[in-house]
């Protein structure tokens, strides 16, 4: 198993979106860029879907998961997010990836460095991978305290 150190950030060349690389390029792309089509298309459209992050809880189905990328990408807050030293393991049908998240919060002047512990599983759907599952946990209990309190204000 081989752990990548070079972050993924969205600014990468997106290609063909058949390989789990360009498939977690694809959501970075789309997050970084506040770009909700792009993200929907990171998605699968079911009801078996579910995310699971400090800030929203889980959430079950894409209408669920819309509403929290809506709040970020519509919010006052600016958030960035990379993804490194992670590691991809794939099947024919399915690949997941283990890693970390670095990027800031922006509001209000106030500006918190993020360090998030992600996986994403990605499952086969007409010849291009679909995100099924999402989880993320602030590395940090006082880092998550802090981030609660900024974006809950």
């Amino acid at each position: 198993m081989k752990t990548t150190q070079e972050a993924i950030t969205g600014q990468e060349d997106m290609g063909d979106l058949s390989t789990p690389y360009l498939a977690l390029v694809q959501f970075y792309k789309a997050f970084n860029h506040r770009n909700i089509q792009l993200m929907s298309e990171n998605w699968d459209q079911s009801d078996d879907i579910a995310m699971s992050n400090p800030l929203g809880g889980v959430k079950r189905g894409w209408d669920q998961i819309q509403q929290v990328y809506d709040r970020i990408f519509n919010g006052q807050a600016e958030v960035y997010v990379e993804y490194y030293d992670y590691t991809i393991h794939q099947t024919d049908t399915m690949f997941y990836a283990v890693g970390r998240e670095r990027g800031y919060f922006k509001k209000n002047h106030q500006e918190i460095q993020l360090a998030i512990r992600t996986s994403r599983i990605f499952q086969m759907s007409n010849g291009t991978w679909k995100q099924v599952h999402h989880h993320g946990s602030i590395e940090y209990p006082k880092l998550l305290e802090t981030y609660q309190k900024a974006v809950l204000k």
